[in-house]
């Protein structure tokens, strides 16, 4: 413990440079993180929530290719970024380079506090009500119950990250393909049920569909929210083996396999449940199975419960750096940018995020915490690609190993702007909590970013040094 001590009161350059993170993500794994997190929970609950603002079959299987596509053309605009301004921390690196700390700290601000551990607490909540499906009827699922699985599944995956980041990337190879065999039953026995004559529910696809613009727009945050995770491996830039490569290939590879998956997935679930089955079911992919695939049912909550426990813990690993980078570059407490002397991890980031995610399961309302996180990451997304373009006006000498035509991110800031603006008038009070968050994040930035009072220097030495004191941890040199 004094070795420790004198290590953190004056560590030398040779002990700092050992303490950083390892380069340990290649192609394959960089694959099964993106996948691992777009195939988690979204694609097992999201279907109830397209279908049930866009009202008819045409209009919702529209949704899930459209914001395919959306996130494809969002993936290749992050694809260029991530191979030009090779730092980890996503967005938050980017919107830094183009505008400045101001809005880069907004950013880490809603991220921390907003759509990070409201996803988290949205994995540990399906996987919760996954895990429990099938020992209680349909809508008598204890609410208790769930939110205490959904705790312990964060807190057991938050020590797991800390532990070890090769057991949680190994891990990924196992959960992907728990993922895929769950959506293959979805979809082969779908097709099947079509192949029967069941077409039942594809009649007049188009009857009652939704022409509110304004819900049009909120049925796409529940897509949206599935495909979310695309950008997450540029967190993890500087721990990925040949950036310049694996980073565009693995994006390459897992949008249109993702695209693919869910269409033929959403395809599965209409044709075998129809309207009012899919609105009153708390878990659609068991329901699915209850009604076709009969003693072996049983197998549905086993597939979806892991594929959300893999998406769950490959969220808790990315976005944890995000937060990490922000503490490093001095935009959050200096405490959250140390790394375990031992495990070589961002042990306290992960903490720290773990303790907000659980705050979030004060609710179990699911769908409510899918639109307050979608437009708040929506808007983000879309000043960051804002940023892309401002960089290629204001710096066309940065070396861009990667460069699409300009009218590549102009439409997705197109599409993008339509989602964040229009649901302003169907979901005021979402929007607005969005916004107020957001605004939160100014005092903090005006007192301890920019004033930088002397009161607060010893409080910030001491809750750092205790930190450092409990995990073992060190500052990256």
């Amino acid at each position: 413990m004094k070795e420790m001590g004198k290590m953190m009161s004056s560590p030398s350059s040779s002990i700092s440079s050992m303490v950083r993170m390892k380069k340990e993500v290649g192609l394959l794994e960089g694959v099964a993180i993106i996948m691992g997190i777009i195939i988690g929970s979204g694609i097992f609950i999201s279907p109830k929530g397209v279908l049930e603002d866009a009202h008819s079959v045409g209009l919702t299987i529209t949704v899930w290719v459209s914001t395919g596509l959306l996130s494809m053309i969002g993936a290749v605009c992050y694809a260029e970024l991530g191979t030009t301004i090779q730092k980890s921390g996503g967005d938050y690196a980017y919107i830094h380079q183009a505008f400045g700390p101001f809005p880069a700290f907004l950013f880490l601000w809603d991220a921390n506090v907003v759509f990070v551990p409201t996803t988290n607490a949205i994995m540990g909540l399906t996987f919760a009500k996954y895990v429990t499906q099938p020992f209680f009827p349909a809508g008598c699922i204890p609410d208790s119950g769930v939110r205490l699985i959904a705790a312990s599944a964060i807190i057991f995956l938050t020590f797991l990250n800390c532990y070890d980041v090769r057991i949680t990337t190994r891990m990924q190879n196992v959960f992907l393909v728990a993922k895929v065999a769950g959506l293959g039953t979805v979809i082969v026995a779908g097709m099947v049920h079509l192949l029967q004559g069941n077409v039942s529910n594809f009649h007049d696809p188009w009857k009652n569909t939704q022409t509110d613009p304004s819900l049009i727009a909120v049925s796409f945050y529940s897509g949206i929210f599935s495909y979310a995770g695309w950008n997450y491996l540029n967190f993890m830039t500087e721990e990925l083996k040949d950036p310049y490569r694996n980073l565009p290939r693995a994006i390459y590879i897992s949008l249109p396999l993702c695209t693919i998956v869910y269409v033929l997935a959403n395809l599965g679930y209409i044709a075998v449940l129809n309207y009012d089955q899919m609105m009153h079911s708390d878990a659609i992919a068991v329901t699915f199975g209850d009604k076709v695939l009969g003693s072996m049912a049983w197998v549905m909550p086993v597939f979806v419960a892991l594929s959300t426990f893999g998406g769950l813990s490959v969220h808790i690993m990315t976005s944890s750096r995000l937060l990490f980078v922000g503490a490093r570059e001095g935009q959050m407490p200096s405490m959250l940018s140390t790394i375990s002397s031992r495990r070589l991890t961002p042990a306290p980031a992960l903490a720290f995020l773990c303790a907000l995610s659980l705050c979030y399961l004060s609710t179990s309302d699911i769908f409510a915490l899918i639109e307050y996180s979608s437009f708040v990451e929506s808007a983000f997304i879309f000043v960051t690609i804002s940023g892309m373009v401002y960089l290629r006006v204001t710096r066309p000498d940065l070396p861009r190993p990667i460069q699409f035509p300009l009218f590549v991110p102009i439409i997705f800031l197109f599409l993008c702007g339509f989602l964040v603006f229009l649901p302003v008038f169907r979901r005021p009070w979402e929007v607005g909590a969005g916004l107020l968050i957001t605004a939160t994040g100014i005092p903090f930035y005006l007192i301890f970013l920019k004033w930088r009072p002397r009161a607060v220097v010893p409080f910030t030495t001491m809750s750092t040094q205790t930190v450092q004191k409990i995990f073992l941890s060190l500052k990256q040199d």
